[in-house]
């Protein structure tokens, strides 16, 4: 058992708050975590697969089932598959407003998010699980390029060989296709969401360019649109928007997006080991975007991310502003021993008057680049960040 970061979060949250959801892609562990939740808490738990059609036939009559269980966490796993569930959730909470009554978990955000905003706004809290990060498996060479080649899910991060994790992450992506899709009440055929899910991952780390990939799949742009939200929606990608301030610069406007596991991303381009990642022209953007995900998941929220562009070249692959009026945390991404940031980046420190900047890359050590710039071993970033975002730049 491989102690997830978030478990501490969500045992403080059913401390405060009547239903707490648990959201992230299917198969990343959130069944795992929440069974293993039940062991530090006082009282019994129900557990209910709504996936399972024995499990869902005890919630026809859902409000007499759960007031039997009413002195008991109650885990409700897929629980978007019942959205006429959310109302009687929030009448047993108005009745008996007592926290840590529900755990709700689900692998569709935006279902979830529309049907809670609905029926239990302000009496739920949501989290997501993201896969397996740096601080939770550990930042020894080997756990640095496993995790990277294999990515985070369980699954395939734990595979007792590259071939079987390889296999893994390819059965994953048939099923989302082929089952997850329809599932979720969307009815898109897999071979052409599967073809727009590839294309993405030859794109990864780029500009969003919905014309160049209608016209790959011959379709239309609000129909890219709409897969680009669905694989955002179920955790699959991340849409990295530009910086926008009023800074009298010609700033890019589309946003970059990026595939977040790394495995799937690899999977996709056909890559089964970190070797064959190495010799491919994908390996800088495979690493940008890696670095990036591990960043935002030991980030609070209240940080805003963002990419910096302007017409004129200026460029910053990440860029971290806090809350409040402080300056912003620079990063570049650089998958080099040696790394040299190119002009761009020195412009955009300076458009954006950032007091820190980071060039992250797989050395061992920190050494200063120019005037309050350093490079950043990837290994030390659960450290640093853990830092930074507590006390701000």
């Amino acid at each position: 058992m491989i102690e997830r970061s978030l478990a501490n979060t969500l045992l403080d949250s059913l401390s405060r708050f009547p239903v707490v959801g648990l959201m992230g892609a299917r198969q990343v562990g959130k069944t795992t975590l929440a069974r293993d939740l039940v062991t530090h808490l006082a009282g019994g738990s129900v557990y209910l697969d709504l996936e399972r059609p024995s499990d869902l036939a005890k919630l026809n009559e859902a409000e007499l089932y759960l007031e039997m269980h009413a002195g008991e966490l109650v885990i409700l796993d897929e629980v978007h598959r019942k959205p006429d569930l959310f109302p009687v959730l929030r009448a047993l909470v108005d009745a008996d407003r007592r926290n840590g009554r529900f755990l709700v978990l689900g692998s569709a955000s935006l279902e979830m998010i529309r049907q809670s905003s609905e029926s239990l706004a302000g009496r739920i809290i949501y989290h997501e699980l993201a896969p397996f990060a740096l601080q939770e498996v550990g930042n020894a060479d080997d756990d640095i390029r496993r995790l990277w080649s294999r990515g985070g899910f369980p699954m395939s991060y734990l595979a007792p060989s590259d071939k079987d994790s390889f296999m893994w992450r390819e059965a994953f992506i048939r099923t989302y296709l082929e089952r997850d899709i329809p599932s979720l009440g969307l009815r898109i055929p897999s071979t052409v969401l599967g073809r727009f899910w590839q294309m993405v991952a030859h794109s990864h780390g780029q500009l969003w360019n919905a014309s160049k990939i209608a016209s790959g799949l011959g379709v239309k742009g609000h129909a890219v649109r709409h897969y680009l939200d669905i694989l955002q929606e179920t955790f699959l990608v991340r849409q990295l928007l530009p910086f926008h301030a009023n800074l009298k610069k010609r700033l890019v406007k589309a946003p970059k997006v990026y595939l977040r596991d790394s495995g799937l991303l690899h999977a996709l381009l056909g890559l089964q080991s970190i070797d064959d990642l190495m010799g491919h022209p994908s390996v800088g953007s495979s690493w940008e975007g890696w670095v990036i995900e591990q960043i935002l998941s030991m980030t609070p929220s209240q940080w805003k991310a963002s990419f910096y562009r302007t017409s004129a070249g200026a460029e910053i692959d990440l860029v971290l502003s806090p809350p409040g009026n402080r300056p912003p945390l620079a990063f570049e991404i650089k998958f080099s021993s040696d790394p040299k940031p190119e002009r761009g980046f020195w412009s955009g420190i300076a458009d954006l008057g950032c007091t820190e900047a980071y060039v992250i890359c797989p050395t061992t050590e920190s050494y200063p680049l120019g005037r309050n710039v350093h490079t950043l071993p990837v290994r030390v970033l659960p450290l640093f960040l853990a830092e930074k975002t507590c006390n701000g730049p």
